[in-house]
Formats: structure tokens, sequence, C-alpha cells
């Protein structure tokens, strides 16, 4: 077995996506209204046949082509007209079309999320807005974290804290970008001994922090029921080892990913009530990574409680 890291989130994330009914997500601009409750579920399904031992792209030969597929409930909650809290619990299963090896199934990481509105300013013919996003999230069930790349998630707690800004055109469209810090704990191993950069005696594997940057150029229209981006994604691991070669990933590898997507949202009804989605995401670039292909469709219900 020859594979890397496939989640790194999350989204989300890990790669995990979060949304209401206008799409909130942790790395946009939309805000739920006070007293406003969505919620979501979310279907995914990624696979590849490819990935980069280190920087080498290789053919993934002996497990074939390997398969993750992602069902996610998600609630968003307004507090207050500034503060949104989100949480999400994804069922990941993995398996591949070769090889011996079976794949994981279960409840992967549970994640709290609470995005604030800083500033909202009108500035020509929009506005200029900064918002931030901390996130927790941790693990649920009790996945084997170093059975990659079958391993259904790196088994440790993270804290991120997202920066968002843009500018939303009143003709709809809408420029954004972010910045998020990722600090992961320590992961967890079913063995005590294990190489990084040398011999390390420990049952536990430091996972590295990393850097996750965000882009999307946008556009809303139909009375704002009708929402469609371009997305460009990067993660990059501040330090970590390569998988070595003829060797399988751990959580102690240096994980970097450049993705492309597209993102389309409708809303049947103009305030509350039932929406879709539906997304799609390729791999660019990547270093201990598979190179991935990614589908995904939802459906969303938003009403008010308060």
């Amino acid at each position: 077995m020859k594979k890397p890291l496939t989640i790194i989130l999350g989204l989300m994330v890990y790669g995990t996506t979060l949304f209401n009914a206008y799409g909130q997500t942790p790395w946009d601009e939309v805000m739920m209204q006070k007293g406003e409750i969505c919620a979501a579920f979310m279907f995914e399904h990624s696979s590849w046949n490819q990935y980069w031992e280190g920087s080498n792209l290789r053919k993934n030969a002996n497990i074939g082509t390997f398969t993750r597929q992602m069902g996610m409930p998600m609630v968003a909650m307004g507090l207050t007209q500034k503060v949104n809290i989100i949480t999400s619990l994804p069922y990941v299963s993995t398996n591949a079309s070769g090889g011996t090896q079976v794949g994981q199934s279960g409840f992967q990481d549970l994640s709290i999320s609470v995005k604030v509105d800083w500033i909202q300013k009108k500035v020509g013919n929009g506005r200029l807005f900064f918002l931030t996003n901390t996130h927790f999230s941790s693990p649920i069930g009790s996945y084997l974290s170093d059975y990659m790349p079958f391993s259904i998630g790196v088994g440790t707690p993270e804290l991120g804290i997202r920066g968002i800004g843009g500018y939303k055109m009143d003709n709809g469209l809408v420029f954004r970008g972010g910045l998020a810090y990722l600090w992961r704990g320590q992961s967890e191993i079913e063995r005590d001994y294990y190489y990084e950069n040398g011999s390390v005696y420990s049952s536990f594997m430091n996972v590295p922090n990393a850097i996750n940057l965000h882009g999307a150029i946008g556009y809303w229209t139909l009375d704002n029921r009708l929402r469609m981006e371009a997305t460009f994604m990067s993660l990059s691991c501040l330090t970590g080892d390569d998988i070595r070669a003829y060797n399988r990933p751990q959580p102690t590898n240096k994980t970097e990913v450049s993705q492309v997507g597209g993102w389309v949202q409708y809303y049947i009804n103009a305030d509350r009530g039932l929406g879709a989605l539906a997304y799609f995401n390729q791999t660019l670039s990547g270093r201990n990574m598979g190179k991935a292909t990614t589908i995904g469709v939802g459906l969303t219900y938003q009403f008010k409680v308060y």
C-alpha cells in the first residue's frame, strides 16, 4: 500500500463543508439572521488512482482506484445578527478496487464553528466585508488513524481560526479570499515505534499544523436564489516528513494540496425553506496526497425559531 493522507480538514476542514440555506461555509461572507436555523445534509464522492510520494507523482497500482464517500448532517444557527454557530458530524467510508486491505467506515470528527461578522462597509457600487471563523473538532469514534490511506481521519483534535475578506458588488459579483491557521494535536496509534526522520519510540504521532488559503469569484442572480462560484483552495503543512519509497503514509506526513472547483446552489424559495446544491473539485498539485476528483450534492432547509 502506497498512498497519502486523503482528508485534510477539513475541509472542514478538514475538507469539511458547512452550509446554511444561503450557502454559509467556514470561508464565505454569508451570515444567517438572528433566530434562524438551517438543517442540511451533504453527500460527497471522491476517488483517485495516482498520488504524490513526497513530490513524485506515482500510479496507485497496488490497490487500484481509491474511493472515499461521506455523508454529513449539519446544523447552523444565527445566535445574533453578528454571530453564527455551525456544527457537523461526517460519516465516512473508504475502499479500494484492488489489493487485499479493507476500508474503514464510521463517524469521523465532531466540529463546532463560531462565525463572527466584524465589518460591513458600503464602498462604491458594493460593500467591503471582513469576518472570522473559529472552529474546534475532535474525533468521535475509535477509528484507526494510522491505517492510511483507508483511515477516515487523522485522529487528532484541531483548532483553527480563519480571516475572511472581500468585496460584494451590487450587481451580484463577489470577490473573496480567506486565510486560516490550523493547529493539530497528537494522534494515538496502535504501535509503539515508527519512523519520522529517524526512529521514534512512542504510541503518539504529532500531526503537523497547517496554513489554509481559499479564494472565490462568485455571482448571485435570480433575486439571490441562484448562487454560482469558481473556487481555489490550497493547504500546506508547516512541518512533517514525506512518505518513504514503497511505504505507506502516516499522520506525521507533510501534506500539501492545491485544487480548483465550482459550486452551484439554488434556493427554491427566496426567503426560507428548501434549497439544493452541487459542487466539483479537482486536485491540481500536491505532496503526500492523492490526486483526487470530488463531486458532492446536498439539500438544505431553513426555518426561524425566534
